[in-house]
């Protein structure tokens, strides 16, 4: 989005009067830092950001940023925002859920935004779990996980957000941990400057309900081995010693060391967001150990707007009614005295 004269900020000019009120510890507390510190970054003027949550923990952000917003309802965030962003072009809209506002009774308009591309943003807080409403699992918990709503055990195989969004034809796709504001706040900027519908999931941590969710990818000891940050042009290499790597082998994807079996960096698959064909993108949203983080995808297309705008015009000039009165007076009429 282009702004002429845009204003510098802080990050306190994004903070706004009200109490935030989260649990002690939550994630959710990195990630309004994280925004409020990116925001100053993007070139877009305050009066131009808008926030659209839904219903859930995640959705008490558009009161905690100085910022226009709106809490709407429970997982129509992204039509809400649709219409923002179709009414006024110019603004800077993002769509805040969680993964049971998003993905359960959220999980029709949720695919259904990413399939159209506005040009929007969208933050998805996936806990696992059902955090404001007290410990039930959501679409993404685990089979076998004990909640409020499955004391013996989850039997439902969860969705994987990542694997629903390349499914609906996302054009941009970033997981991020939620304990690593560094790379978040970079990750909304590249967001914001994306032109066209953007997703980023961040695996945040519940200390309430679901304490540890993402210890195993996401504890600062174990995270350079069991994280693979992926930036486009760079070969896929990762762990403490920077000697772990992934190639191809065959269909699915293999972890392997540099200087074991003549294996060098040159033999690593070299990471390619921007291209349209999705399947790689697929296996790097699939993998587990490592998980992959950073930005997995980001494809450049024709956004909906760009579309609308292109028929509108086409239509305009077919017509041959070029106003209201043509149309009014057009074909057989009478006049009553």
């Amino acid at each position: 989005m282009e702004n002429t004269a845009v204003k510098k900020y802080t990050f306190k000019d994004f903070a706004s009067d009200q109490e935030v009120r989260w649990c002690p510890g939550c994630d959710d507390y990195v990630i309004l830092r994280s925004m409020q510190k990116a925001l100053p970054e993007m070139g877009v003027n305050k009066e131009d950001v808008v926030f659209i949550s839904g219903i859930g923990c995640s959705s008490r952000f558009p009161y905690y940023v100085d910022s226009y917003g709106m809490h709407s309802i429970h997982g129509r965030a992204p039509a809400v925002a649709s219409g923002v962003k179709l009414a006024n072009p110019n603004l800077s809209v993002w769509v805040i859920t969680g993964d049971g506002d998003g993905m359960a009774i959220g999980g029709n308009h949720f695919i259904h935004v990413l399939r159209r591309n506005l040009d929007l943003n969208i933050v998805l807080f996936n806990n696992e779990i059902y955090g404001l409403t007290k410990g039930q699992f959501s679409p993404t918990s685990l089979v076998g996980q004990k909640t409020k709503s499955s004391p013996y055990g989850n039997t439902q195989p969860p969705f994987h957000p990542g694997e629903l969004a390349m499914g609906a034809q996302a054009r941009f796709f970033a997981r991020i941990g939620g304990n690593t504001p560094k790379e978040m706040t970079q990750l909304f900027i590249e967001a914001e400057k994306f032109k066209g519908t953007s997703l980023i999931e961040v695996l945040q941590n519940c200390v309430i309900f679901n304490d540890g969710c993402f210890t195993k990818f996401t504890d600062k000891n174990v995270r350079q081995d069991m994280q693979l940050h992926v930036e486009h042009g760079k070969p896929m290499i990762f762990g403490k010693e920077r000697n772990k790597g992934i190639v191809l082998n065959g269909l699915k994807l293999e972890v392997v060391t540099i200087g074991e079996n003549g294996i060098t960096e040159d033999d690593l698959l070299v990471h390619d967001a921007k291209t349209q064909d999705p399947t790689l993108h697929q296996m790097l949203v699939r993998m587990q150990e490592p998980i992959v983080t950073g930005i997995i995808r980001a494809f450049d297309d024709v956004t909906l707007e760009e579309r609308e705008d292109a028929l509108t015009a086409e239509v305009k000039a077919r017509s041959k009614f070029k106003k209201v009165d043509d149309l009014l007076f057009a074909g057989e009429t009478y006049q009553v005295d």
